[in-house]
């Protein structure tokens, strides 16, 4: 893929159709499924930034929410255009409060939207790829990026799905196509930001960051702006910049203060210096906007880290209770929930879980997941051949090259262990229990050379 993508020197213009279509188009927030790599969320891109607390209008409803979408429905029930900018309202909310019923909600607005216009209906397609991408089904999201690709090769936003969908399936190279026709549609921060990502999970964190500021310089809307900060601030503690990684996200805060991303990108800054009662605040804050899985993991693990056993079981109980919603939603579980159970629950049922991901999810996140899975179930040798998976692009991953450390010293491949332990200490608060996990495991390992 190239640095710098450019728009085509022309490009065809729609049917009247697409251009009354388009007129109502869905707008992907940077999309649905660029997850950060740790969470995954790479949570996927600007899917991960809360939305700022919206402030209250005396003229009524501001134009694009959901109160007013849901009033334009009312008013024009035939309009597809409507139904799919509902659909995809739903989504985006479903992805910062983690309720399944709002899934629910946008699968029955974009069905509605549909079924009033079944064919050449890019945005309600472009939902429903959106949507799967969000309930972790893949590969149905492909189809309908595929679909949704097909109906308008012009989308910018439909390539951004297909390219979305792709990285999680684990075809990277697919992927950095479908970015590339993407920034070439329209080089504009959702674009950039995907592109940054593509660089990131190759480990080429300077590119990633140029890209980055780039699509923070392009950002048209609040959100957009905060997902650049909060990508930035992780950025900079993947290269183990946390005072850098601070300064981003107090930047993003100073404009988006209750942007519950830049919270949790705030709270692993102060973690990694060292200031933990700032960083549980700030954990809190974000929780209390967005009580994702990622955040109530981090919150639970360095509330153990200090010895705060009842805090952190309350945060562990939230987790259970969330993924015990997955599970009877039939839902395949993300790397948080699998690392979550390998860490505090039962490890072979973490193995089983990894299993069913992999299955719809491929991607390097998962295979972590699956590694750690069986490294903490005693099968070490499997284990092996997974953490290679997650790091076989080169991805800048402190935790990935603890997990896979672990499992080299468990099998006796001690240089091995220590080249990874080396990469993982580059970051030395990347994790508040693993942390000093790795630094104990180093101890004993240059001590016998």
């Amino acid at each position: 893929m190239p640095h710098h993508a450019t728009a085509p020197p022309s490009t065809p213009q729609p049917s009247p159709a697409r251009r009354r279509l388009r007129s109502t188009a869905v707008v992907l927030a940077l999309g649905a499924v660029m997850f950060t790599v740790g969470a995954v969320a790479l949570n996927p891109n600007g899917g991960t930034a809360a939305q700022p607390a919206a402030t209250a209008r005396a003229a009524g409803p501001a134009p694009g929410s959901i109160q007013a979408l849901q009033a334009r429905v009312t008013r024009l029930p035939k309009d597809p255009g409507g139904w799919a900018a509902l659909g995809m309202a739903y989504v985006q909310q479903g992805r910062t409060t983690a309720d399944p019923a709002t899934y629910a909600r946008a699968e029955k607005a974009l069905r509605t939207s549909l079924t009033v216009q079944g064919t050449d209906n890019t945005d309600a397609e472009i939902g429903m790829g959106a949507l799967a991408a969000a309930r972790h089904d893949f590969p149905t999201a492909l189809d309908w990026a595929l679909k949704a690709t097909t109906s308008d090769p012009y989308s910018a936003s439909a390539h951004g799905v297909l390219a979305d969908a792709y990285t999680q399936l684990g075809r990277y190279d697919k992927a950095d196509e479908a970015v590339q026709q993407m920034a070439d549609l329209r080089p504009d921060a959702a674009s950039l930001a995907r592109a940054s990502y593509a660089f990131e999970l190759k480990g080429d964190t300077k590119q990633a960051r140029d890209l980055m500021r780039r699509s923070l310089t392009a950002a048209a809307t609040p959100a957009d702006s905060a997902f650049a900060r909060a990508v930035l601030a992780s950025l900079a503690l993947q290269d183990g910049d946390a005072q850098g990684a601070l300064t981003e996200a107090q930047d993003g805060l100073r404009a988006a203060p209750g942007d519950a991303a830049l919270l949790e990108a705030r709270a692993r800054a102060y973690e990694a210096l060292g200031d933990a009662p700032k960083a549980v605040a700030d954990y809190r804050a974000a929780i209390a906007v967005a009580p994702l899985p990622h955040y109530l993991l981090g919150l639970g693990e360095l509330e153990q880290s200090l010895g705060h056993r009842d805090q952190a079981e309350a945060q562990y109980t939230l987790l259970r209770a969330q993924d015990r919603i997955r599970g009877n939603n039939k839902a395949p579980a993300d790397a948080d929930a699998i690392l979550f159970e390998a860490d505090h629950g039962n490890p072979q049922q973490a193995v089983t879980m990894a299993e069913e991901a992999l299955r719809t999810r491929p991607f390097i996140a998962v295979h972590d997941a699956y590694a750690w899975a069986l490294h903490r179930a005693g099968r070490d040798t499997e284990a092996l051949e997974h953490a290679d998976r997650a790091l076989a692009l080169g991805t800048h991953s402190a935790l990935y090259h603890y997990h896979r450390a672990a499992i080299q010293d468990a099998l006796g491949h001690l240089e091995d262990a220590r080249q990874d332990l080396a990469q993982a200490l580059r970051q030395p608060g990347f994790h508040p229990l693993h942390a000093g996990d790795a630094r104990a495991l180093l101890q004993p390992i240059d001590t016998s050379e």
